[in-house]
């Protein structure tokens, strides 16, 4: 989004776009109604920009939330593993087993 002065046209608004890849310059005006556009224009760069910010600290804040989780669920995992232990069970291929009692 640009104002453009040409020699012979005095001063208007354009604004780019991509389409299928290949950016399109759009004329858009002069005078009043490309103040206005050009103003709309800045406002909504300004919004996508707010949003994207907020996008990026609701990330990180899940991240953090996230490694939370993750180390709680690794100590309840260790302390499972160690009252399983305690109790007479073992591992089988991924599953817990209860030992079989010992005959004399």
């Amino acid at each position: 989004m640009s104002w453009e002065t040409r020699a012979r046209g005095g001063r208007y608004y354009t604004r780019s776009r991509k389409v299928n890849g290949r950016t399109i310059r759009e004329y858009v005006g002069t005078g009043e109604v490309a103040a206005m556009a050009a103003e709309r224009d800045r406002a909504d760069r300004e919004r996508r920009e707010q949003e994207r910010t907020e996008l990026r600290l609701t990330l990180m804040e899940l991240d953090l939330r996230d490694d939370s989780v993750k180390a709680l669920h690794r100590d309840v995992d260790a302390l499972a593993h160690g009252a399983l232990l305690a109790a007479g069970y073992y591992r089988h291929h991924g599953e817990w087993r209860r030992r079989r009692a010992q005959s004399d």
